[in-house]
């Protein structure tokens, strides 16, 4: 559920400890927006510690999100290959630290370090390949076996995501998600 990139990350460090002065570090608190909806940025950016949201936003203001990003996650690269205003807004859910390039020295790293271009094609195919499955499944199972596959991969799901946060996750209203918790906390009830 909170995708992370352990080896991209250490990729970085090793770059940074190298002196390649490229990546800048910055800090965001909870709730603090990083990239708004269809806004030009010149910067990607890989979480070095914490918690994000990527989330589309309706016209009617309805939120849908798409991922949560965790430690060696990126994102801003898919406007530097498309030159596109941003697609989705990223917002802190936990403090945040950050890796910042810009999109000079990414593209450059790019095409001058093949282990850092590998590293992002492979984020980018594991991205892609995450998508679509994670999408069937929601549509192809109840939410409660959603809410159990995501506390399964996530035990402490509800303490660090907000219950709207995860609703919007899932597609779902917040009433529908906690009529369903509530259901699952009956039974654990009657189990124990």
């Amino acid at each position: 559920m909170i995708r992370t990139d352990q080896e991209l990350l250490d990729y970085i460090d090793i770059l940074c400890r190298l002196d390649i002065n490229y990546f800048f570090e910055e800090r965001f608190l909870p709730k603090q927006k990083i990239i708004e909806q269809e806004k030009r940025y010149t910067s990607v950016f890989i979480i070095k510690e914490g918690i994000a949201k990527c989330y589309l936003s309706d016209e009617n203001g309805k939120d849908f999100i798409q991922e949560f990003l965790g430690k060696g996650m990126k994102f801003g690269e898919l406007e530097v290959f498309s030159g596109n205003l941003s697609f989705c807004s990223i917002e802190a859910i936990t403090r945040l630290e950050v890796y910042k390039i810009s999109y000079t020295h990414f593209n450059y790293l790019l095409e001058h370090d093949k282990r850092f271009n590998r590293l992002v094609m492979k984020a980018m195919a594991i991205k892609i390949g995450y998508k679509a499955p994670r999408h069937s499944y929601q549509q192809s199972y109840t939410i409660e076996d959603n809410i159990l596959k995501l506390k399964k991969a996530f035990p402490e799901l509800t303490e660090v995501i907000s219950k709207k946060d995860i609703a919007n996750y899932m597609g779902i209203t917040l009433r529908s998600l906690n009529r369903v918790l509530m259901k699952l906390n009956e039974k654990n009830n009657k189990i124990n």
